[in-house]
């Protein structure tokens, strides 16, 4: 497919007028074509009037007939073959490896979503039937489902170009509640997101849906993203990246006269908890782990363990020792773009002034190569100090030692919201950690015991969410299918005639749904 530069509103290929974009590859900082012209106000009329219009049809589709789309633009994706991913590599630095496996999980997450949407539970379908000789007063027909809110607005993000973008895990679940998706690609990879828009509308097209269902923009600076949520036609707003970013998305739809939620998912530093037992039975095994786990695509994950949280003593000192040893071995790894390097650097030297290094990886010998590094930090000095509890985006990470668990407790009540909180302990830590889990529950959207938090399986019961700045709403997720409920409001239907009821909620349920009746779940 011949990569054309243009902004896709519905079915359309328009050519933008606004200063252009050009993807850069990272691991030789060489420009690539096309550029990008960026999209205007007007554009983004066009998308939310087309988004719009398609609405009201869109979200009473038929389940099957929805989840249909979501299968065929899986398909279509699949379809794209290598082109798809020899694109996202030179635009991202990232090996191919990590490519086809981020086009398989996009993929199996549609399919998920698929499911989702033709099992209809996500309708929680509530029906309290009349009783009119109730006394003293008598009780309506009452029956609820859930609708979708309205046109979705969704941010690309920068680390993930294939399944937290175009048609990543927002756009999906937007999909699956009933909402059209207006998709702002983001500047680092617009190659990529050419191609996975144009699959979608040709997804959308050969389903024979509305064609403002889907359109896909572009823009240098903030006016194609703040015209975007500040369009009345959009009802709810899917970012992941920046808190700067994050924050001005939610100030703007807070300012609205109809202020709408915003699902931003921003930053996150996930503690590590080394508990004694465990340090001492195992330091080598949690090393290994660790530094794998931290050095994972250049550290380029919101879930990377950039905080070790441990008590003082000889056998955290062998953890450094050991970790340190194998972090030096570590080559530099290219980053996503020369500006995420960038902030990097700037996050690494910034610790550098308030911790001590304990090892850095191998140097870097070309353009953008992240240099994973090793802090060390007593407790004191990190309660003390907010840069020291800041999130370096990358291959660093900061040991922190605790006189007493006490201490540790203390710590963790000081963190700010997290995305995950691991827990590596023994049986003989059980006393500890349980009594620490009810500040880590308060903190953290996902608790984790003896695992590592990068990689985030796409499932019904994972969250990826947590209080703020890890997300802007804590109440949701953005992985998982319960993804699906950030898009849906409950409408409540009183003595409608069976006739006018929509399907889901008819007498006789026709769409076969485990509904509550009158208090009691159906089989």
């Amino acid at each position: 497919m011949t990569l054309t530069g243009k902004l896709l509103i519905g079915q359309q290929s328009i050519s933008g007028h606004r200063d252009a974009i050009r993807a850069i590859n990272p691991a030789t900082n060489a420009p690539l074509e096309p550029a990008y012209a960026g999209g205007d106000e007007q554009h983004v009329e066009q998308a939310c009037a087309l988004a719009w219009a398609a609405f009201d049809a869109y979200r009473e589709t038929p389940l099957a007939d929805r989840a249909t789309l979501l299968e065929t633009i899986a398909t279509h994706i699949e379809a794209l073959g290598d082109e798809l991913v020899e694109r996202a590599c030179a635009e991202t630095g990232l090996p191919r490896a990590r490519i086809e496996g981020e086009r398989g999980r996009t993929c199996g997450q549609l399919r998920a979503f698929a499911r989702t949407v033709r099992l209809g539970e996500w309708l929680d379908v509530r029906v309290d039937t009349a009783q009119p000789q109730r006394l003293p007063l008598p009780r309506a027909d009452l029956r609820q489902r859930h609708i979708a809110l309205g046109p979705v607005a969704v941010f690309g993000a920068s680390n993930f170009p294939l399944a937290f973008s175009v048609a990543g895990g927002d756009t999906a679940s937007a999909l699956a509640a009933g909402c059209p998706v207006i998709v702002k690609a983001h500047n680092a990879h617009p190659g990529t997101s050419e191609l996975v828009g144009r699959a979608i509308a040709r997804a959308v097209k050969h389903c024979g849906l509305p064609e403002g269902v889907f359109s896909l923009l572009y823009g240098a600076g903030n006016e194609v993203g703040i015209a975007l949520v500040s369009d009345p036609r959009i009802k709810a707003v899917g970012f992941t990246g920046s808190r700067s970013g994050g924050i001005a998305l939610c100030q703007a739809a807070q300012a609205r006269p109809e202020p709408i939620p915003v699902y931003a998912e921003m930053s996150s530093i996930n503690p590590v908890y080394l508990f004694p037992a465990a340090l001492e039975t195992r330091c080598e095994a949690l090393a290994e782990g660790f530094v794998a786990s931290l050095t994972q695509g250049a550290g380029q994950f919101c879930t990377n363990p950039g905080l070790v949280i441990a008590l003082q003593g000889a056998a955290l000192d062998h953890f450094i020792q050991s970790a340190s040893e194998r972090l030096s071995r570590c080559p530099s790894q290219t980053m996503l773009t020369p500006g995420i390097f960038s902030a990097y650097e700037t996050g690494v030297k910034a610790l550098a002034q308030h911790a001590n290094i304990a090892a850095k990886g191998m140097p870097a010998t070309g353009p953008n190569l992240g240099q994973a590094h090793l802090f060390v930090t007593q407790a004191e000095a990190f309660l003390n100090n907010e840069q020291l509890q800041a999130e370096v985006f990358g291959a660093a990470s900061l040991v922190v030692a605790c006189r007493d668990v006490e201490h540790m407790r203390q710590v963790s009540e000081h963190l700010e919201g997290q995305l995950t909180a691991t827990l590596q302990m023994d049986d003989s830590d059980l006393p500890q950690a349980r009594a620490l889990l009810p500040v880590l529950e308060r903190k953290a959207g996902r608790l984790l015991v003896n695992g590592w938090p990068t990689g985030v399986e796409v499932c019904d019961a994972m969250v990826h969410g947590g209080p703020f700045p890890a997300t802007s709403d804590a109440r949701s997720t953005s992985v998982g299918t319960a993804a699906i409920l950030r898009f849906l409001r409950p409408v409540c239907y009183q003595d409608f005639p069976d006739a006018l009821l929509p399907a889901a909620l008819q007498h006789d349920n026709p769409l076969r749904l485990r509904r509550l009746l009158d208090g009691q779940r159906e089989a």
